[in-house]
């Protein structure tokens, strides 16, 4: 019970200063951008889970996310309005590229309810498979990291090649509202922002009692010694797909959510650039920390919206993040959050944590 508490507690002030935000600021599009960070969190959160609890290092934790924006992209695609149509309701770009019906492909998420499912379904299945083929097959460390990068790159290319399916380049654009019990939300409003901080709210609280349960525990052992468990008759790859497989359904909530915020998807979402920039996410804020990981983004996000949108750093603020990056894994190798550890432990007097040292990285050595 101590150990939920100290770990719960952060938690609570986390969501008790989200939910407060809009009390403060009535800017409705200052309220978007925080929106959109909260979605980002959401995204480090899933990283988190299978890099800092499990040991899977998934540079292709953006399919997940892209898969959920698109799922929740084409639902409200077919609900705009005719004028941004073709006829009987089909999607403008595929008037454009003379497609005469709704491909069956589409047809589906005409319902809300098969959308919000796909949404998250769809994710953990294609994780569920690929984590099947990879853990089955005892593929570990900077494999899965490089086999997970490629199929990103693949589904990246495709998306853009089907262009008349997908809206190629462009993405999906000019999105109807989602509209849940009855209430439309729009982009532009604190009842989007709110949404947003939820969700995130409730996947940390999710992911902790998942991180905290016995299968949780298991996969920590996991990452820490992989043959360990092994030996003492547990299935290894079981738990491995569990955690990539829970880490996708995360990152497709993250993604349909990020989609309503943004009113578009876009193939962007699953590139190579994208998915790099969660690892450093969960890296600045630390990866064994959920709630860490979450902060992290907010910051390292904030911060570069902050300097690109500055005139003085322009031109310079990739170069400054870098920095920023760099100082970060020379100085507080275990993130931001091991630094509130060591200042909080150290405020009450107690002895250094043997967890301290950087748990190991992806191929096994120490990170």
């Amino acid at each position: 019970m101590p150990r939920a508490l100290g770990t719960l507690g952060p938690v609570a002030i986390f969501a008790a200063v989200l939910l407060a935000v809009p009390l403060f600021v009535g800017d409705v599009f200052l309220l978007n951008k925080y929106a959109r960070y909260c979605c980002l969190a959401i995204l480090a959160v899933a990283l988190s889970f299978s890099w800092g609890y499990a040991g899977i290092l998934n540079l292709g934790q953006a399919v997940s996310f892209g898969l959920g924006a698109y799922a929740m992209a084409m639902y409200l695609k077919l609900r705009t309005t005719p004028i941004h149509t073709g006829a009987d309701g089909l999607p403008d770009f595929m008037v454009w590229n003379n497609v005469e019906r709704l491909p069956l492909l589409w047809v589906p998420f005409q319902n809300q309810g098969f959308a919000l499912a796909a949404g998250i379904a769809g994710p953990a299945l294609m994780a569920a498979l690929l984590g099947w083929f990879m853990f089955r097959g005892r593929v570990t460390g900077v494999y899965v990291a490089i086999i997970t990068l490629a199929v990103m790159v693949v589904l990246n290319l495709v998306v853009i090649d089907q262009q008349a399916y997908t809206g190629g380049f462009n993405g999906i654009t000019d999105l109807g509202l989602l509209a849940l019990f009855g209430h439309e939300f729009d982009a532009y409003s604190a009842d989007v922002y709110y949404l947003a901080a939820g969700v995130l709210i409730a996947v940390l609280l999710i992911g902790y009692l998942a991180a905290m349960s016995r299968t949780g525990l298991i996969l920590q052992a996991i990452r820490d010694s992989e043959d360990r468990v092994r030996f003492f008759g547990y299935d290894v790859a079981r738990f491995k797909i569990f955690a990539m497989t829970f880490s996708a359904a995360i990152a497709g909530l993250a993604g349909m959510i990020y989609t309503v915020v943004m009113e578009f998807a876009s193939p962007t979402f699953m590139d190579v650039p994208f998915s790099l920039a969660i690892v450093i996410w969960v890296a600045v804020g630390g990866r064994q920390s959920l709630l860490g990981a979450a902060i992290g983004a907010i910051f390292v996000t904030g911060v570069q919206g902050a300097l690109s949108e500055s005139q003085v750093f322009l031109k310079s603020w990739s170069l400054l993040m870098g920095l920023l990056f760099i100082a970060v894994v020379l100085f507080l190798p275990r993130g931001i959050a091991g630094a509130a550890q060591d200042i909080a432990r150290r405020l009450r007097g107690a002895a250094p944590d043997p967890a301290a040292v950087p748990a190991p990285g992806p191929t096994g050595g120490k990170a």
